[in-house]
């Protein structure tokens, strides 16, 4: 909700290195895979009383907040150039508004556990874009077994032996195409934004600030005003934005910087069994056999999509 090669959602264009934290990178790990895990149940309980459009602007709104804090702090100034800017806009379209955008109505349909467990489907995407030349990594075998495996996953969550019975197709699809949105998206990130000089922090920054204004032009043509404030639901909208979004994205580049991009993006494994054990715990999701074991076929086959080719 991985890095460089495999960048996590809303991930910043960049990596700058970095000076060791004091907190031990472990307990940061642990600590932004339950920051994601819980992101698509703050989603669910957001949608409860606010539209998708306000959940997912809320969201932009408080993790550019926390960034632009980060930014102040540490004295650091946005992008310049309209070129750059241009591109950042595209990278929050495609990296912020659109799948968080895409999460958010999906919940409204189906469970929290189903939207997280789609969400790992983005190296899946990756390596099937990978296969139609729309990305620089080449295929090797192990890959593109990866890519079946996890499509055999994909259709064992969705109980595909049953006709997909019970199974909103549309909210499905939203997830599945918000998660094929995050490959597409650093795709061309990587094509247009690598080397630009500019801290990672500044790019997260703008890009994020990007993504808000396009929220904030879009939410007031789709909503109106709510009739009255529900307290918890904006409450799981600031957490959504502040942590979710803001916090998690310092976190994991600090991590990248720290032991480097392969071992942060271990954490796409750790968010759909967190979000899984989230929606079933505390919002009483039902859970059938197929949920579980398919997202366990899913991650092994993402696994092995991210494999690196012997030298």
């Amino acid at each position: 909700m991985s890095t460089v090669a495999t960048p996590r959602p809303g991930a910043p264009t960049g990596v700058a290195p970095r000076r060791r934290s004091a907190l031990d990178w472990r307990i940061r790990f642990g600590v932004l895979s339950l920051i994601w895990g819980f992101s698509f149940l703050l989603i669910k309980v957001g949608t409860d009383s606010y539209a998708p459009f306000q959940v997912t602007f809320g969201r932009l709104l408080f993790g550019t907040a926390v960034l632009a804090a980060a930014m102040a702090v540490k004295r650091e100034r946005l992008p310049r150039g309209a070129r750059t800017w241009g591109h950042l806009a595209v990278a929050a379209l495609l990296l912020n508004a659109l799948p968080f955008s895409l999460f958010a109505y999906s919940e409204l349909t189906i469970p929290s556990t189903l939207a997280g467990i789609c969400n790992a489907t983005s190296p899946l995407w990756g390596m099937a874009l990978s296969l139609v030349a729309l990305s620089e990594d080449r295929p090797t075998r192990r890959r593109v077994a990866g890519l079946g495996i996890g499509f055999l996953g994909v259709l064992t969550v969705l109980g595909v032996w049953q006709g997909f019975h019970g199974l909103d197709a549309t909210g499905t699809a939203m997830a599945l195409l918000a998660s094929l949105s995050y490959p597409i998206g650093w795709i061309y990130v990587r094509r247009t934004l690598a080397g630009t000089g500019h801290s990672h922090l500044s790019m997260t920054g703008a890009q994020l600030l990007l993504a808000t204004a396009q929220l904030a032009l879009v939410t007031p043509l789709f909503t109106t005003l709510p009739s009255h404030v529900a307290v918890v639901p904006l409450l799981a909208i600031v957490a959504l934005g502040a942590l979710g979004t803001g916090l998690a994205m310092l976190l994991q580049y600090g991590i990248v910087a720290e032991v480097g991009p392969t071992t942060a993006q271990m954490v796409t494994y750790f968010i759909p069994v967190i979000a899984t054990a989230a929606g079933v715990a505390i919002l009483g999701e039902s859970l059938a056999w197929s949920t579980p074991v398919g997202a366990v076929i899913v991650l092994a086959g993402a696994a092995l999509t991210q494999a690196k080719p012997r030298r």
